[in-house]
């Protein structure tokens, strides 16, 4: 075993943050007199032999909350560092009270807020019902205070509510820039692992969905994490998007309520509720995978005359560049009756969930066509398939556990890929009904 103990210096720019090893009086790129800084890091390491360690069984951390332990792998992994992202009011911090409460059961957890005051959020905790003794409250945005509190108090679990608002003395920028965001994050992931401490993070997203702050944040991390709903939606999709300990894109299923988040068991009722909802044209279900779990989904098209000399395309739930080519592939390979220049298409997955599989193309390919020819598809019929550039209808994955979760909600009849056939195992009572193409697929639905 090798140890090693080095110090290194640089000298920053307060204004601009140029890095540079030598002092300044005046900065070369922004021209700032004194704005000069030095900060010196102290690092002590140890190398190993790779043969002499010896490797553990992991453990993790249960939050007794389903639906969060099953998207991190069955639970929490031990001095990780966990990043949580998400809009404004669609749920982190609620959500958070929930699992320090139940983090609670197994030793002390700290609450970091730099948004609110522990009034505030003792007010949010009486209101869905938390009040275990081992959650302490810290209201602080200095990194250097949090740090002394957190090796004073000696905690299990930190939650850090947000990232965006913590700051580092030693720099003279604001909370929130590059700089900050960069320093805190490295600072907390050498806290988790030299103090055996889990701690979560909390990061706001910009208006496009992504994680605010440097990319850099989301690689430090072990796991991230990210509301994909919108505030105003009741039912929350937390998603992983990395997961050093476990499966990646997994889904958690959440609703809001005036008690909280609650899990939600069963995810398929949650997009497809009635039958008779689907007795009108353009309607038709499929069974889409969301990490390893089948959902049922209604997909709904929608076609009118354009007013415009370009019509519309638009789509909710699916992405649309995939439209626009589904929308080619029926032009080209079917002979439609109806010139598909002159109307508008709109597609849209319902109750709001966002799917990114290809599984669904026959599906969307059924529904805009049901919608152009006015016909009313089976309201006991599932298509599932992913649709070629040639028109075939391509095989997909987990056929049989699509064919199960469909019969499970009262469904006859599945459409299905001609080449899953060969490795279905599937023995339910549904009618299969395979498809080589869109015209074969069309034959039945009509």
């Amino acid at each position: 075993m090798k140890n090693t103990s080095t110090s290194s210096s640089y000298y920053f720019c307060k204004q601009c943050n140029y890095k540079t090893y030598q002092w300044f009086g005046k900065c070369p790129v922004c021209k700032t007199w004194n704005s000069v800084s030095k900060y010196t890091t102290i690092n002590s390491a140890h190398a190993y032999r790779l043969k002499d360690i010896k490797i553990k069984q992991l453990s993790k951390y249960k939050t007794q909350i389903n639906e969060f332990d099953n998207i991190m792998g069955g639970g929490i992994v031990p001095d990780s560092l966990i990043l949580i992202g998400g809009a404004p009011g669609v749920g982190k911090s609620t959500l958070m009270l929930h699992i320090a409460s139940k983090l609670s059961n197994l030793g002390l957890v700290l609450y970091v807020s730099g948004e609110e005051s522990v009034l505030q959020i003792k007010s949010r905790a009486t209101r869905i019902e938390i009040s275990e003794q081992n959650i302490f409250l810290l209201s602080e945005t200095n990194i250097y205070n949090i740090v002394n509190i957190i090796c004073e108090m000696h905690p299990m679990f930190v939650i850090i509510d947000s990232i965006q608002t913590m700051y580092c003395q030693d720099f003279g920028t604001s909370s929130g820039t590059v700089i900050q965001i960069k320093e805190i994050a490295t600072q907390l992931l050498q806290l988790a692992k030299t103090h055996n401490i889990t701690i979560f993070i909390l990061g706001h997203i910009t208006k496009d969905g992504y994680l605010a702050g440097p990319k850099i944040l989301e690689h430090v991390v072990d796991t991230v994490l990210y509301f994909e709903n919108e505030k105003y939606n009741t039912y929350k999709i937390l998603r992983v998007y990395k997961n050093r300990f476990g499966p990646t894109n997994e889904i958690g299923f959440f609703k809001m309520s005036s008690f909280g988040l609650s899990e939600v068991l069963d995810t398929s009722l949650i997009y497809y509720r009635d039958n008779n909802t689907i007795n009108i044209a353009g309607n038709i279900v499929t069974v889409a995978i969301e990490g390893t779990r089948p959902i049922i989904l209604e997909v709904q098209a929608l076609t009118v005359k354009s007013e415009f000399s370009i019509p519309r395309r638009m789509s909710t739930g699916y992405d649309i560049k995939r439209i626009m080519i589904l929308i080619a592939v029926i032009e080209k390979r079917l002979n439609i009756p109806i010139n598909m220049h002159n109307i508008d298409i709109f597609i849209n997955i319902a109750s709001g969930i966002k799917i990114k599989e290809t599984a669904i193309d026959a599906a969307i390919v059924s529904a805009i066509i049901s919608a152009i020819l006015e016909f009313i598809c089976p309201k006991d019929i599932i298509i599932c398939g992913e649709l070629g550039l040639s028109g075939e209808i391509r095989p997909i994955s987990f056929i049989t556990k699509r064919l199960l979760e469909a019969e499970k909600l009262g469904f006859k009849k599945a459409i299905i890929p001609i080449g899953n056939l060969n490795n279905i195992t599937y023995t339910g009572k549904m009618a299969i009904l395979e498809a080589k193409d869109i015209s074969t697929m069309l034959q039945f639905i009509k």
